[in-house]
């Protein structure tokens, strides 16, 4: 997921109970659905002490880096970001620079000789720690931990009709590719009442879709004791008045129980789409990576959904290259894709993480022999979507508007299918019916039906 800098509260937030003080935040965030609730919770903590969004990091009063390791490609894109920031640190030295994010954890006194001139660096979502370069925040300690996780439009055109609310935090996979889990940490579930308490204030907001997040969404309640689970929370979360629409991701295929996928079904805001990764379509390569998991099996949680949830859309990431991974076990890979015909497949090649288990195997899948299964997953994924997009030529899906993009109304059907349409009224943040008239492998471009709601 590309960086990106948050620029925009909120319109509907709560106006800081402190005089604004002009002080003005730049924060800039690599990774993850959970990074970025992490990045609008600083936001907001920052919003009600009185500061207001910067533009750039030269005219701001603190400079906030959020980061991601999932790749050392993301750690070196922020290694980059932090040095560039030395100049404007020798320049105004008053400014704040902080980091935190994936890199931080148990990284802290490497981190501290290798950036001097950064001034504060705190764990995933240890907000606490921002105290200390914002003194104005212990004032209002209690009232702070309740902000809700803002979602932060990219533009000032877009309005916060969608949010993020992280649910767990950390994983207790050990996937052999992955750093996630020794950055994160074990899981660990937020209460249910907090997590209910939220999505009614964002309601109240204007807020009208949430998605639930998780480094694995459907571990929640686990370590909670008792007898709950993200069915049970499902449940609670459908029944706040205003919420008209909720997602969860990410979910792994392991904890994907017929309980969760009976419960969506049922509740009338869980919206028809899932997020389930399969990483890989061949057994043996699956326990190589430490899924858990058969093919088979996720094969079944995805007809199991559809059966029961008619039109589902499904989405899934996959690996190519790993370790040991033979052309042929590549083609197991291709033929699931081809198979489910999945809506849309978050492709990536394989490179060694230090510190995870695979990095000390051979890294044996030549560079070029990974591009060109990159490319041909590509290619398939084109001709598949291209197929699933034209079947919705002329049918109505509801639509919820989230902003303009190139002078276009657009937003997300309730399957997550991005749509395009002109209309002269101001339909920002409202649900509306769109005729699809024109498709393509990625989006979908529509024509206005009925009244907006």
């Amino acid at each position: 997921m590309p960086a990106k800098p948050i620029i925009q509260l909120h319109p509907a937030a709560a106006p800081s109970r402190l005089a604004p003080n002009g002080k003005r935040f730049f924060i800039w965030t690599m990774g993850c659905q959970m990074n970025e609730a992490d990045s609008a919770k600083i936001a907001a903590m920052l919003q009600e002490v009185g500061y207001r969004p910067a533009d750039s990091e030269l005219d701001a009063d603190i400079v906030v880096l959020n980061s991601c390791v999932v790749r050392q490609a993301a750690e070196d894109k922020v290694a980059g970001r932090l040095n560039s920031l030395r100049r404007l640190k020798a320049q105004k030295p008053e400014v704040p620079v902080v980091l935190t994010g994936c890199m931080v954890t148990n990284q802290q006194e490497a981190l501290t000789k290798r950036f001097p001139h950064v001034d504060l660096f705190f764990d995933p979502s240890d907000f606490d720690k921002l105290q200390r370069v914002v003194p104005e925040l212990a004032d209002l300690d209690d009232d702070l931990a309740q902000l809700p996780h803002y979602y932060l439009p990219d533009t000032p055109e877009n309005s916060g009709v969608t949010a993020y609310v992280p649910i767990i935090y950390g994983c207790n996979f050990l996937c052999s590719y992955c750093i996630v889990p020794y950055r994160r940490g074990k899981e660990t579930s937020r209460p249910m009442r907090d997590i209910v308490a939220e999505v009614e204030e964002l309601a109240s907001r204007g807020v009208r879709e949430v998605t639930l997040l998780g480094q694995t969404v459907n571990a929640w309640g686990h370590d909670l004791g008792g007898d709950v689970n993200l069915a049970h929370l499902l449940r609670a979360v459908d029944a706040v008045p205003g919420l008209d629409r909720l997602r969860f991701l990410t979910s792994h295929p392991k904890y994907m129980s017929d309980e969760i996928i009976g419960t969506m079904a049922e509740l009338p805001s869980v919206c028809e789409h899932m997020n389930l990764p399969v990483q890989a379509g061949d057994d043996d390569v699956l326990r190589r990576m430490r899924r858990t998991y058969s093919r088979d099996f996720w094969k079944d949680r995805i007809a199991l959904t559809r059966n029961l949830m008619p039109g589902t859309t499904i989405a899934t990431d996959i690996i190519v290259g790993f370790p040991g991974e033979t052309d042929e076990q590549f083609m197991q890979t291709y033929a699931l894709l081809e198979e489910t015909g999945c809506d849309k497949v978050h492709l990536a090649m394989y490179s060694p993480r230090p510190g995870t288990l695979s990095a000390r195997w051979e890294d044996d899948v030549p560079h070029e022999e990974k591009q060109r299964r990159h490319h041909e997953l590509e290619k398939l994924q084109e001709r598949l979507c291209t197929g699933i997009n034209a079947d919705r030529l002329g049918r109505t899906f509801e639509v919820l508007v989230e902003g303009k993009a190139k002078g276009r109304w657009t937003g997300r059907t309730r399957g997550n299918t991005l749509v395009h349409f002109d209309d002269d009224r101001d339909v920002l943040g409202k649900l509306l019916d769109v005729r699809i008239t024109q498709t393509s492998p990625w989006f979908l471009i529509g024509a206005p039906v009925g009244t907006p709601r």
